[in-house]
């Protein structure tokens, strides 16, 4: 079961059907950090996104394929009236504008954006399982989604309780400011 404790007016708020999704982004080719700011600009200035929220940056060890350099990681609550299938095309769509390449599973890359969750919904579809199947195993998506969302729930389950479970202790804190995507 998930909840979201958002209510938020904003740009897309008045258009029926705005879900409130929470994205998990990463990289670590190039300046992922300048990456992931280009993506969470573009969505924003999109009519049908909002970005209504951004964790701090982190610093984390890979995952999954361990000999490749520390990717950096952050996660975004995005209002939108996309479905979930359009949301993706977008996210993949600005993952090709940086460049990424998908030459390996789990393998480094320029910027990686995940749909974690989409509004309460539950989705299992060829290209996209909705809450993301892996996101409670995973620190590096806990720790950052703990900033913007520790409250809410994934399996009857806090974000906060997940991430409690987690081994976080090579996670670093990479920049404070949760503004740092406008700065860049």
């Amino acid at each position: 079961m998930l909840r979201s404790p958002l209510t938020i007016i904003d740009k897309v708020g008045d258009q029926q059907g705005a879900v409130v999704a929470a994205l998990g982004l990463g990289g670590n080719i190039g300046d992922p950090a300048a990456a992931m700011a280009s993506a969470l600009q573009a969505l924003d200035a999109r009519e049908d996104c909002d970005v209504m929220a951004v964790s701090r940056l982190y610093r984390t060890p890979p995952w999954g394929k361990l000999d490749q350099a520390d990717f950096f990681n952050s996660c975004a609550l995005v209002r939108t009236t996309l479905a979930p299938s359009s949301l993706l095309s977008v996210c993949l769509d600005l993952e090709r504008a940086m460049k990424r390449e998908r030459r390996e599973r789990w393998g480094p890359r320029t910027l990686d954006i995940d749909i974690l969750l989409y509004g309460n919904c539950r989705i299992e579809e060829d290209h996209l399982s909705v809450p993301h199947p892996r996101m409670t195993q995973r620190a590096f998506v806990l720790q950052p989604l703990s900033d913007i969302a520790d409250g809410f729930t994934v399996d009857d389950r806090s974000i906060g309780d997940w991430l409690a479970d987690a081994d976080a202790h090579d996670i670093t804190l990479a920049d404070s400011d949760v503004n740092w995507w406008k700065k860049r």
